[in-house]
């Protein structure tokens, strides 16, 4: 989810097509791309709910969490002073450089 709001932005061809159609034409983010401290508090209680075989989730619900990953970035433009508001989905470098005025 971290790479869908941070690193898969859809470039077309001036025909309307879409070049970024498939993983070997966009970065997909890595382990290499976290940051070198990264700390993750996991909910301490059992899941009391009734599920299948324990599962949090099925299908692509858990993206909505990544959310907060470009979330976290606009807070950080704001906290620099640039305007968060200037920023679009994904939130590449590119748009974290823009909010920033540059």
């Amino acid at each position: 989810g971290m790479g869908w709001l941070t690193t898969e932005q859809l470039v077309w061809n001036h025909k309307g097509y879409l070049q970024t159609h498939a993983p070997s034409t966009y970065k997909i983010p890595t382990a290499g791309d976290l940051p070198p401290r990264w700390n993750i508090d996991l909910w301490p209680e059992a899941n009391r709910e009734d599920n299948v075989h324990g599962s949090k989730a099925v299908g692509e619900p858990p993206f909505m969490l990544a959310i907060s990953v470009y979330e976290a970035l606009r807070d950080a433009v704001a906290q620099a002073g640039g305007d968060p508001e200037a920023m679009n989905a994904p939130g590449t470098a590119e748009e974290v450089l823009k909010a920033l005025g540059g």
